[in-house]
C-alpha cells in the first residue's frame, strides 16, 4: 500500500508541478488587449477593416435586447450586425425587430428569422452559416446573444489582430458570477485550464493546442471561406472549439488574448446550472465514446482527488509528494485569480467541484445514450447524425 501511495504521489507531484511551471511561464506570453497600448484604431492600408458581427439567438429574450444595444454602441466606424432569431418561442424575435426599427440601427443591424431547421444541421451552426452567407465584412465575428460588449472591445481586438497578423482571434470573456456554486465551478475550470487548451500554446504551429469560444470568435473572411464555412461544422455540438481546431489544422494563425471585462456574460445560474449547460457538451467532447468517458472520469478523479486523499492516507515522508501536488494546485488557483473574480480560497472546495465535474461527464454520457442523441433547447439531434458530423 505504501509503495502504491508513493508512486501515485510522485506522479501527482510531477504532473501538477510541471503544469504550474508551464502556466507561470506561458500566461505572461498571452496579450491583454485591455491594456492602454491597445486603446487605438487598427493600422491598415485601407483604414478600419469592415467587420460583420453575427449573433445567433434562441429564446434569449432576457439578454438579447441589451446585447444588441451594446453592439450598436461600439466605438468602431465600419461594421454591421447580423442577428438571427433561431426558431425562438419567446419574445426574442420581436425584441430584435424592435431594436432594428430604431433610427441608430437602420444601417447597421439586419435581422434574420429562421422558422425551420434543415436536415443534418444543428440549430446554432445553421444560424451561423445563414448569417455568414450575408456577411460583407473583411472579418467575421461570431458571438452569442447573451454576451455584453464594452464600447472599445471590437476596436481593440481588430487593432491587435491586424498587428499580430492573426487569422483567428479568441478574446476570453469575463464570467459574471453571482452565486458561490458558480464561482466554485469556474475556479475548477480555470485550474483545469492548464491541462487542456493552453492559450499560450495556441499560437505555436508545432503545438496541438487550439481554442475557440462562443462569446468571441473573430475570423478573417478569407480564412472562414477557406475552411469551408460553418458547413464544415453543421452537426458539431462543440462548434466554437472545433472552429478553432480546423483553422489551426489548416495552417492559419490563431491567437488568444485576455481582455478583463471587455466582453462578459453570465454562463449559468448556480453550480447545477453549469452542470445542465455542460451535459450536452462533454460526451461530444469525448467523441461520443463511452470508454473514453469512463477513462476520463477515472483520470480526473485520480489527478484532482488523489492529492487530497493521499495526504491523509500516506505516512511520514510519503506525504511529501502529495503536499507538493496540493501546493501546486493552490498556486494555480492564486495565479488564475489574478484574471478573474474567483478567489483562491475556492481551492478548499476543489474536491467538491471535481466530484460535480465527474458527475457531469457521466450524466452527459447517460443522457445522450438514453435519448439516442442530444436534446438542446427543444430540438433533438440524433446520435448517429452527430457521430457522422464529428470534426
Amino acid at each position: 500500500m505504501s509503495y502504491f501511495l508513493w508512486i501515485s504521489g510522485v506522479i501527482l507531484a510531477v504532473t501538477w508541478f510541471s503544469r504550474i511551471v508551464d502556466a507561470a511561464l506561458g500566461i505572461p506570453q498571452v496579450a491583454d488587449i485591455a491594456r492602454p497600448e491597445w486603446d487605438r484604431k487598427p493600422v491598415t492600408a485601407t483604414g478600419e477593416p469592415r467587420v460583420s458581427i453575427i449573433v445567433p439567438a434562441r429564446n434569449e429574450e432576457e439578454h438579447i435586447g441589451g446585447a444588441l444595444s451594446q453592439l450598436l454602441a461600439l466605438e468602431y466606424s465600419n461594421y454591421e450586425v447580423i442577428a438571427i432569431n433561431d426558431r425562438s418561442t419567446d419574445r426574442t424575435g420581436s425584441i430584435m425587430d424592435e431594436i432594428a426599427a430604431r433610427p441608430e440601427a437602420h444601417k447597421q443591424l439586419r435581422i434574420i428569422h429562421v422558422t425551420e431547421l434543415p436536415a443534418a444541421w444543428m440549430g446554432k451552426t445553421h444560424a451561423m452559416w445563414s448569417a455568414g452567407e450575408l456577411a460583407t465584412g473583411d472579418w467575421v465575428l461570431f458571438t452569442d446573444g447573451d454576451v455584453f460588449f464594452k464600447p472599445s472591445a471590437l476596436r481593440r481586438a481588430i487593432a491587435y489582430a491586424e498587428s499580430a497578423k492573426a487569422d483567428h482571434l479568441v478574446l476570453l470573456p469575463r464570467m459574471t458570477m453571482e452565486l458561490p456554486g458558480e464561482r466554485m465551478m469556474m475556479a475548477f475550470f480555470q485550474a483545469m485550464f492548464v491541462f487542456g487548451h493552453r492559450p499560450w500554446k495556441v499560437a505555436d504551429p508545432k503545438a496541438r493546442d487550439h481554442m475557440g469560444v462562443g462569446a468571441f470568435n473573430l475570423v478573417r473572411r478569407s480564412v472562414y471561406e477557406s475552411i469551408g464555412t460553418y458547413k464544415a461544422l453543421r452537426m458539431e455540438v462543440l462548434d466554437d472549439m472545433k472552429l478553432g481546431k480546423i483553422i489551426k489544422n489548416a495552417g492559419f494563425a490563431p491567437r488568444v488574448v485576455f481582455g478583463e471585462d471587455l466582453i462578459s456574460l453570465r454562463w449559468a445560474r448556480g453550480a447545477f446550472g453549469i452542470v445542465n449547460n455542460l451535459t450536452k457538451n462533454f460526451f461530444a467532447l469525448l467523441s461520443f465514446q463511452w470508454w473514453r468517458t469512463v477513462g476520463t472520469v477515472i483520470a480526473v478523479g485520480f489527478l484532482n482527488l488523489g492529492p487530497f486523499l493521499g495526504v491523509w492516507l500516506a505516512d511520514g515522508w510519503g506525504r511529501i509528494p502529495f503536499v507538493i501536488a496540493l501546493l501546486s494546485i493552490l498556486g494555480i488557483y492564486f495565479g488564475m485569480a489574478s484574471r478573474s473574480a474567483v478567489r483562491p480560497h475556492y481551492f478548499l472546495l476543489h474536491p467538491v467541484s471535481t466530484s460535480l465535474f465527474m458527475y457531469t461527464l457521466l450524466r452527459s454520457m447517460f443522457y445522450t445514450l438514453w435519448n439516442d442523441g442530444v436534446v438542446w433547447r427543444g430540438t433533438r439531434y440524433p446520435l448517429e447524425e452527430l457521430r457522422k458530423g464529428l470534426v
